[in-house]
């Protein structure tokens, strides 16, 4: 029975979004739960991809990815898929309606991981775009379900506050990106040159890209306006934990929030928003 598969198969892309990210599964048990199969099958789709081009050393990740991408746009195009990630990825897409050009955007930016590069203001804005943006505007044709209008309204919102996350996970990252992948995602930015100044204006960029997504988050539909919120309250967070962190440390450690500290947000943000207070 088909069903029974494509139950198994979500329940994978569920397993995957938990065993890989706590803050992701948090911010999507706070979603309505008719929206939790259909993000968990997005981000275990976009989990695998990311995998392929950072964690499988050793392996010819070319062809990994060219085949997992050929792989995505069968499965979509037949509506199954024996891998089970793709299997609940095609069933999203197409109960969804996903443009395949945001998929393909996407995976387009994984390619360009698969080489080490320092980037140039437009690489940094094409690869944001499809690592982040389009990510976000995936999720967004769910939180709508179906409704093009409102879709149109959010999406620049939506890509604002995609790029702000994923600007963040640069300077987290900062040191494992540059000396374990060879890689720099920053523009124009010399790393043996990093200092305060630079770091103070990249987070002068990410703090325009928050508050344009704050302001999205206010307007999305109610079953998705929290899970959203705690997200954007964890990763407002770390920015602002990454912001007292000094440009030296930042190059030699990954800055965390603690999870008793995670916990501590979400009840915080439990409140302000129960008293519409965001």
């Amino acid at each position: 029975m088909k069903q029974l598969f494509d139950d198994i198969s979500q329940e994978m892309s569920r397993l995957t979004t938990k065993r890989y990210s706590t803050s992701f599964s948090l911010g999507i048990s706070f979603l309505h739960k008719d929206l939790h199969k259909p993000i968990y099958s997005i981000y275990g789709f976009v989990r695998f991809a990311d995998e392929i081009v950072d964690s499988f050393h050793g392996f010819d990740k070319e062809r990994l990815l060219a085949d997992f991408k050929v792989e995505t746009y069968k499965a979509i195009a037949d509506g199954i898929s024996l891998n089970p990630i793709l299997n609940s990825c095609q069933w999203v897409v197409n109960k969804y309606n996903i443009p395949h050009e945001l998929i393909e955007t996407f995976l387009n930016s994984m390619e360009m991981d698969l080489n080490k590069q320092a980037y140039d203001k437009l690489l940094y804005e094409k690869y944001i775009l499809g690592s982040a943006e389009v990510v976000g505007l995936m999720c967004l044709k769910i939180f709508v379900e179906g409704d093009d209008r409102e879709y149109d309204r959010l999406k620049p919102f939506a890509m604002k506050l995609g790029s702000a996350f994923q600007k963040i996970n640069f300077l987290r990252d900062l040191k494992a990106d540059y000396q374990e992948l060879g890689r720099t995602y920053f523009p124009g930015i010399n790393m043996d040159e990093f200092n305060a100044t630079v770091k103070k204006e990249i987070e002068a960029d990410i703090e325009i890209d928050f508050q344009l997504g704050l302001e999205g988050i206010k307007m999305l539909p109610h079953k998705a306006r929290f899970g959203v919120y705690m997200a954007y309250k964890y990763y407002f967070k770390l920015f602002k934990k990454i912001k007292e962190t000094s440009a030296e440390i930042i190059l030699t450690e990954r800055v965390r929030i603690p999870n008793r500290r995670k916990f501590r947000i979400l009840l915080t943000s439990f409140l302000r928003h129960n008293l519409n207070l965001l």
